[in-house]
């Protein structure tokens, strides 16, 4: 009888033994080095795509500033010669890619302020709940980010041309307007407008997410303590909001940075180069076939993009 319990209870240990998990063979080292190598195959079409689209493109064009390539020598491309840092010299002794910078820091100025207190009073109004009809007003505000630029143009410039919209409201009190797009003082302002307009909704939506965040007890506790709804904003709603206005403000500096589509459509950089940016001055380089200038551009704007947006962190981080 103790014979057949231990034979019982030795082929209960093997059953359980065999019912467990098994053990990887090779041990834990082994079960990892499996797991890493998946984990790269998996990452590999990802990699090579990137690789051979962004990567070897980005490099290429790097090295590409530093030659006097043009379209004539794509046949030849190890015959280009080397100029060092030469493009870089000669763009800024460009009058029109110093016109270019100009424009683009006058955009990038205006533009971002404009935009996001725009976007900043509609998120406002639209999380306070004295706006009826919110999720009519946020697709409103929405629409036009998604809407072509092609279209937004049109209209635009049925906004802004001489007998247009704008001018026959100014008329109204007494003002005589300008022809917006064809003054060398206006045409960039007037596409500045257009450009805030065509932006405000993405960044609305943002901010109206960052506004839903803040905790309402904040506001309850400030309002007992006698708090006004402006000192509200500026105490409590504004420093929780300050890492959805760092990611704003980054946003838009790299979008107006590379103003271009607002400029190509509706004036062509004109007139006399008045709504030149950098981004259609390296268009336009492409098309005369200035390869290595065009790429020298390209990377000044890259170098304004990356100091701009490390200024904008380390000013608007949160502090700890």
């Amino acid at each position: 009888m103790a014979t057949t319990t231990a034979d019982a209870a030795a082929g209960g240990r093997r059953a359980g033994r065999g019912a467990g998990p098994r053990r990887p063979r090779g041990g834990p080292s082994a079960a990892r080095r499996r797991q890493g190598l998946a984990a790269w195959l998996f990452a590999l079409p990802f990699m090579l795509v990137f690789a051979v689209f962004m990567l070897v493109p980005l490099v290429s064009s790097f090295l590409m500033s530093f030659t006097d390539f043009r379209s004539a020598d794509a046949q030849t491309p190890f015959a280009v010669d080397f100029v060092g840092l030469q493009q870089y010299v000669d763009l800024f002794g460009d009058a029109q890619f110093r016109k270019a910078m100009v424009n683009t820091a006058y955009v990038v100025l205006f533009g971002i302020p404009l935009t996001m207190a725009v976007a900043l009073a509609l998120a406002v109004a639209l999380n306070s709940g004295i706006t009826r009809l919110r999720t009519l007003f946020r697709v409103g505000f929405y629409t036009p980010v998604v809407t072509s630029i092609v279209a937004v143009a049109v209209v635009w410039r049925f906004i802004l041309q001489p007998d247009g919209v704008l001018n026959t409201v100014l008329g109204w009190i007494g003002i005589a307007g300008p022809d917006w797009l064809h003054s060398t003082t206006w045409a960039l302002p007037s596409l500045i407008l257009m450009t805030a307009w065509r932006n405000m909704g993405t960044l609305m939506i943002i901010f109206l997410a960052g506004l839903q965040n803040v905790p309402g007890e904040l506001h309850e506790a400030a309002i007992m303590d006698g708090a006004s709804p402006w000192q509200r904003f500026r105490r409590i709603t504004l420093p929780l909001l300050r890492p959805t206005l760092l990611f704003g403000a980054v946003m838009l500096s790299v979008g107006y940075l590379q103003f271009f589509e607002e400029s190509f459509v509706m004036t062509q950089g004109g007139p006399l180069n008045s709504t030149l940016s950098v981004s259609y001055f390296t268009y336009n380089q492409f098309g005369f076939g200035k390869y290595g200038y065009a790429s020298a551009a390209s990377y000044v704007l890259f170098t304004v993009i990356a100091a701009l947006s490390m200024l904008q962190f380390r000013l608007l981080r949160p502090k700890d």
